[in-house]
């Protein structure tokens, strides 16, 4: 990612200041076909070389603040310090941490996000995350916040940390992902000076000697000089707290360059693609307004899996690996073990829309079962509830997971729009359970389907005959039937489109409707049902893109 990260401070002596930065070098591009023949410079391009590099240095060290300017508070790194440099091994990009960045192009640019986000571009209440920026000085995400100081004034000093880049629309789509790991760090930060500050307070308070002082102009000047500017590692108590913040920019700015990539579609995107654009969004603008309302404490918890990636600084912590056990791993392996007779009954309540139960003792047994279900529908048109402690409705969620103590209510066992299957260790498992591999689903366990549906499932709908077509012909590997299965629901996804288009959009009568049911293939009864279920799976880009594109027709 094309951006700079830099750890800004108001110094009550000299005003807003950088303190550490973080860039991304990126490896000089290799030269095309038509491009300068390999080998070693000449000497004049040597030396234009050298004195284009001396002149960059001498600019930067006449726009960088003097050090009689700076405090210890105004400091990070000492006098000559080379910095901090790590490079990635799989791209080649070098992360350099200084106090002031190393081009000097980038100096002002830095500079003015720095006194921006410590003055005029603050949020309400002077600590939190705003955007704001320019095409010409780049567009910055900054977060302010306070560390607490005893001798300081007010008893606290203000910080900022400045994401600065070029790229505006990449910087809003990172918002929520910059906004958890930042407050993160920054928690980190004013939690360890909380306790330094505890501790200082307990051996000498700060507040009574103020209060009991004489206020005079003698008293003022020594305040504002000496120890009054003291450093981050110092409030901290941080010996390596310089080489803590490298890494975690350097995480941070590695992190958001990979998190969103560009991919090039040919043709339109389909409507999985859509819905899960828009599902994203939802889930990141609740999770920003949960991290709003209660300071991030809910957030933090509830995105546990997320956070623990090794973004504390301060500590590290390590990922639990996938329990191992028996697994579903494809429609093919499920229609083996289920039978052909349930299989095909279970299928056509997935592909209706009913409600399908799965219950017993294995939650990643059931997890694995409706990931391989959930590839018959359509991403808009799966509601999952994964392991459960209590039935959920059918509004709720169409494919839910139960603990085997778990009743289901006896009005939707006597419904004909649900399906239950209880997984049940099979009594003989004891026997050969060694002998058996973790995979070996019908050594360990019964699949029993109970419904109450009467309707005859071996007509239709066509998708399904043509999907049983596909997985009762060996010839065809796994990986081929899920192509087909792909392609089969973009076809009837079109078909979804040109019905909504017609009946909902156009608003057409019955009769034309059931005409141009008989024209696209389907008008069974079970083709009729999975069409409308499968209208509620429409994206809202693509209904609202037909309804707009209505309205200026008009």
């Amino acid at each position: 990612m094309n951006a700079l990260v830099a750890l800004c401070h108001f110094c009550e002596l000299h005003g807003p200041r950088t303190l550490f930065c973080t860039e991304a070098l990126h490896p000089p591009a290799p030269p095309g076909p038509s491009g300068p023949p390999e080998g070693p410079p000449a000497p004049r391009e040597l030396e234009r070389e050298r004195e284009r590099e001396e002149g960059l240095n001498m600019k930067a060290n006449n726009s960088a603040p003097q050090r009689s300017d700076m405090c210890e508070g105004c400091r990070s790194l000492p006098p000559g310090h080379p910095g901090f440099l790590s490079v990635d091994s799989e791209t080649s990009i070098r992360f350099v941490s200084h106090q002031q960045p190393r081009r000097p192009q980038l100096f002002s640019i830095v500079r003015q996000a720095c006194v921006r986000s410590l003055s005029c571009e603050v949020c309400p209440g002077r600590e939190g995350p705003i955007f704001f920026g320019d095409d010409q000085q780049g567009f910055v995400f900054s977060h302010t916040f306070f560390i607490k100081d005893r001798l300081a004034r007010g008893f606290q000093r203000w910080y900022s940390v400045v994401m600065v880049t070029m790229d505006r629309i990449y910087l809003i789509n990172s918002w929520p992902f910059l906004l958890t790991h930042l407050r993160q760090t920054i928690g980190s930060l004013q939690s360890t000076a909380l306790k330094v500050f505890d501790s200082e307070q307990g051996v000498s308070g700060q507040r009574s000697v103020r209060l009991d002082s004489v206020f005079s102009p003698a008293v003022f000047p020594p305040q504002r000089s000496g120890n009054a500017a003291r450093s981050l590692p110092s409030l901290t108590q941080h010996p390596s707290l310089w080489e803590s913040l490298h890494c975690s920019f350097t995480w941070l700015l590695k992190a958001s360059g990979s998190r969103l990539t560009e991919k090039l579609l040919e043709g339109a995107p389909t409507e999985d693609t859509l819905v899960l654009i828009e599902r994203q969004s939802e889930q990141e603008e609740e999770m920003t307004g949960w991290e709003g309302a209660e300071g991030g404490v809910s957030s933090a918890q509830q995105n546990q899996s997320e956070c623990d990636e090794g973004r504390d600084f301060l500590g590290d912590r390590s990922q639990g690996e996938e329990p191992a056990g028996p697994r579903f791993r494809s429609l093919r392996h499920l229609r083996q073990v289920l039978g052909a007779s349930e299989f095909r009954q279970l299928t056509w309540h997935v592909l209706m829309g009913n409600q399908v139960i799965w219950r017993g003792a294995d939650p990643q047994l059931i997890q694995s079962a409706f990931t391989v279900l959930k590839a018959l529908l359509p991403r808009g048109c799966c509601r999952c509830v994964l392991y459960s402690e209590c039935y959920e409705e059918a509004y709720r969620c169409n494919f839910l997971g139960l603990r085997p103590d778990v009743p289901v209510p006896p009005h939707v066992l006597a419904s004909e729009f649900s399906v239950l299957v209880d997984v049940v260790s099979d009594d003989r498992s004891s026997l050969y359970s060694a002998a058996s591999s973790d995979d070996d689903i019908l050594s360990l366990y019964q699949c029993r389907l109970t419904s109450a549906s009467t309707q005859p499932t071996d007509r239709g709908p066509t998708l399904l005959n043509k999907l049983e077509l596909a997985l009762t012909n060996e010839n065809l590997s796994v990986d081929v039937v899920s192509h087909c299965l792909l392609c089969l629901k973009e076809e009837w996804m079109n078909k979804v489109k040109v019905l909504f288009k017609f009946s909902k959009v156009d608003g057409r009568g019955r009769e034309e409707t059931q005409k141009l049911l008989g024209v696209l293939g389907a008008s069974d009864d079970d083709n009729v049902r999975l069409l409308k279920f499968w209208l509620t799976g429409l994206s809202k880009t693509y209904k609202s893109h037909l309804i707009s594109s209505l309205r200026h027709a008009h």
